[in-house]
């Protein structure tokens, strides 16, 4: 069975980028400026909004105070290695 994949740790960097670390050691940035789509993204198109992007300490993914998220499957998907 293929475990998923945990955030443990997310900081935001600028703009629309996210430093994030998965539960394996996996890190890297993930830019997410092409993937704010639809209702419930829309105010993330604000960086200012965007900025306020946590860590849900249960769900283990990224959260926004709108109620947004993003599964950590997909943002595994879209990361870039650490520097």
């Amino acid at each position: 069975m293929t475990m998923l994949p945990r955030i443990v740790a997310a900081q935001y960097v600028a703009g629309y980028s996210i430093r994030l670390r998965f539960s394996d050691g996996t890190e890297g940035v993930v830019d997410l400026a092409g993937e704010l789509n639809g209702p419930v993204f829309e105010p993330l198109r604000d960086p200012g909004v965007f900025a306020q992007v946590r860590l849900h300490p249960e769900l283990r993914t990224i959260v926004w105070p709108n109620g947004a998220d993003l599964a950590p499957e997909f943002l595994r998907s879209r990361l870039r290695a650490a520097a």
